[in-house]
């Protein structure tokens, strides 16, 4: 295993037990708003505080772009990408969906990405060219030939309600199309369940780097396609708005999600 995979993997760990060993005092934590619906726990700081001590133990001098204290100034040809804790929210009522994300990329390009989901114990590696795993375990992305009888997860708009009667516009031609659609909260998880075939697809608008960066990897390594929601693929996806799954349910749900793009995003699509 590349050693940048195993300093990541000690991080993952080492952040899902400090989010654990909280979860009995969710009602004492200080929680702070950035934003409207966005939050941040003192648990998400002191993940990502792990975090960034064991990589810069490992590599002063590696570039890192983080959710909570942003990007440093470092001059390096790896970055690693992080979310402390995809799914605070989740988390802060006592949801049993949230997950530690880590993403590596070289000279820009993604090399590795790990996801941890500390509940289950599922860990989620992928290393470029090399595939990806789930506990030691080769995934896959699903055979589903199409988005009749698919499970396709996604995330409602919960920030911004500008244009929310496009976003529903889309939701109903998938739900009209497939099996159902699941909304968990947390789309590192998401994009990890698409790697390993419980997803058949995902769409999501207005995600970062550090919620999709990890799990595109996976995907990609996985056999399947992440890109751009009008249909464009490959990584990276630059304003958030992500389409990913196995590349027949990926095809057949840009397809259908191409015509119902909310005004904002059809000048670029």
């Amino acid at each position: 295993m590349d050693p940048l995979v195993n300093i990541a993997i000690s991080a993952a760990r080492r952040a899902g037990a400090i989010i654990l060993r909280s979860l009995n005092r969710l009602d004492t934590l200080k929680v702070e708003v950035k934003g409207y619906n966005d939050f941040v726990s003192e648990v998400d700081r002191m993940s990502e505080q792990a975090i960034i001590e064991i990589i810069r133990k490992a590599h002063p001098d590696h570039a890192i772009l983080a959710e909570e204290s942003g990007r440093n100034q470092q001059q390096s040809d790896y970055e690693w990408i992080i979310d402390p804790l995809d799914g605070t929210t989740n988390y802060l009522h006592g949801f049993p969906v949230f997950a530690v994300s880590i993403a590596v990329t070289e000279r820009g390009r993604l090399a590795h990405g790990v996801v941890y989901d500390p509940l289950r114990e599922d860990l989620y590696i992928a290393t470029r060219g090399r595939g990806a795993q789930l506990n030691d375990r080769r995934i896959r992305v699903s055979k589903r030939p199409g988005i009749p009888g698919a499970l396709i997860g996604t995330g409602f708009p919960f920030r911004d309600f500008t244009d929310l009667g496009g976003y529903l516009e889309m939701l109903r031609a998938v739900l009209e199309a497939g099996a159902g659609i699941r909304r968990a909260g947390a789309a590192a998880l998401d994009l990890a369940w698409v790697a390993a075939g419980r997803l058949d697809g995902f769409f999501e608008l207005g995600l970062k780097p550090w919620d999709i960066a990890a799990g595109s990897l996976l995907i990609e390594e996985a056999g399947g396609l992440v890109g751009r929601i009008g249909g464009q693929p490959g990584y990276p996806v630059a304003d958030g708005h992500i389409l990913a799954g196995n590349p027949k349910v990926y095809s057949a749900l840009a397809k259908t999600l191409k015509p119902k793009l909310p005004r904002i995003l059809r000048p670029n699509d």
